[in-house]
């Protein structure tokens, strides 16, 4: 039986399982493009709303953090409250990538499923088919973007798109734009086309936006963690692996709820100049002449009409395990749920044996904290115990 480990992308979560799964000496395979949908589907200029200590990939040794890759390649350093830009995060997990996960091949994986009771069989967009003893499912955000309803049908027409549709906004100057969300990734593209000259509105079902407090200097009676200040985040960060004991509905309403939509304390006054479309939600949408009409209805139940020439769903990802094509549906159909997501054990391994998932994933499991880079911290090195444990 082949004991090849198979590693289905190669974003922070892949890479950071990779190298861990390296450093127990198995035979891994890791298929993807390095830090692909961060370069490819984030919109340049993008600042991250993590700061540098929560900026990293998991690395089975010291040395691999984002400081230590400023610091080696004489790149500006960045600490404490600082400010992480995009393109700066993509160097850096590339970095990563050369040093400890160099031989990652840039192929697409078309199909996975069983090849006896022991063995998966992967086809590859390359032509090679491949036998492996498990695989690991870390595919982040692929395939998942979420579009409105009312929206989704003029996507193929053009006039609508979602936020990991577009690594450069300034494609839209001097365009009318709708976007649409209230978090960060609304408010953030909102004031990069804003700032690239587009003529911009932001709509959200809320009442008002929510911002992140702004730094104080201590001292704070709530203690600090990579994803903000306060005793529930610390929970959140350092208990994820009790998150599993929690009721189902419990979990799935807290991996909704904790951080939900609220943007970063920095892009207030960067949004001073967009007008906002508070209490509102879109019922309708339809082409006019090359542009859109939306109907939407605010809080009071009122209808209003508006003309925009595109909109922007900044309106996030919603994890459904048929939405992994790739998959066999046999596999898919023997993977016990909890709502969308897989259900996984404390090793992140799903019902059917030896096929694992990670990232966004296993946030119906262990929690929101697996829907951040820095949940590879907690997440790599216990994959990897599991899965080098039941290849012995």
């Amino acid at each position: 039986m082949s004991k090849t480990v198979v590693v289905i992308g190669a974003g922070p979560y892949g890479l950071s399982t990779a190298a861990h799964l390296r450093a127990r000496r198995l035979s891994v395979r890791v298929f993807g493009t390095p830090m692909a949908s961060w370069s490819q589907n984030m919109p340049q200029g993008m600042l991250l709303k993590s700061p540098p200590s929560a900026s990293l990939l998991s690395a089975p040794r010291p040395g691999f953090t984002l400081e230590d890759y400023c610091r080696q390649s004489n790149e500006a350093h960045v600490s404490g409250h600082d400010q992480v830009p995009i393109e700066l995060f993509v160097r850096y997990g590339r970095w990563f990538t050369e040093q400890l996960v160099p031989d990652v091949e840039d192929v697409r994986v078309l199909g996975v499923d069983r090849q006896g009771d022991n063995t998966f069989r992967l086809k590859l967009a390359s032509g090679e088919e491949v036998q492996a003893a498990a695989v690991v499912i870390a595919s982040g955000m692929d395939g998942i973007a979420h579009v409105p309803r009312p929206l989704a049908p003029l996507v193929a027409e053009g006039l609508v798109s979602h936020t990991a549709q577009h690594a450069d906004l300034s494609a839209f100057a001097g365009r009318h734009v709708l976007v649409v969300g209230a978090g960060q990734s609304a408010q953030e593209s909102a004031a990069l086309l804003h700032e690239a000259g587009a003529h911009v509105q932001l709509m959200a079902r809320a009442k008002r936006l929510v911002f992140g407090a702004a730094p104080t200097p201590g001292p704070h009676w709530q203690p600090d963690t990579p994803l903000g200040r306060s005793w529930a985040l610390h929970a959140v960060v350092h208990q994820a692996a009790l998150f599993r004991y929690l009721p189902a509905t419990t979990r799935l309403g807290l991996v909704k709820k904790v951080l939900g939509p609220f943007g970063s304390w920095w892009l207030k006054p960067r949004l001073g100049a967009v007008p906002h479309l508070l209490g509102q939600h879109i019922t309708a949408a339809h082409t006019e002449a090359g542009r859109i009409t939306v109907t939407t209805q605010d809080l009071q139940g009122r209808t209003h009409t508006l003309h925009t020439g595109h909109v922007l769903a900044a309106t996030g990802y919603r994890v459904h395990l048929d939405k992994l094509d790739f998959l066999a549906p046999e596999l898919r159909a023997a993977l016990d749920r909890t709502g969308g997501f897989p259900r996984l054990d404390k090793g992140l391994g799903s019902s059917v044996p030896g096929l694992y998932f990670t990232g966004i994933h296993a946030a119906a499991t262990f929690g929101p904290l697996l829907r951040f880079t820095c949940g590879t911290a907690f997440a790599a090195p216990r994959l990897s115990d599991a899965l080098a444990s039941s290849l012995m």
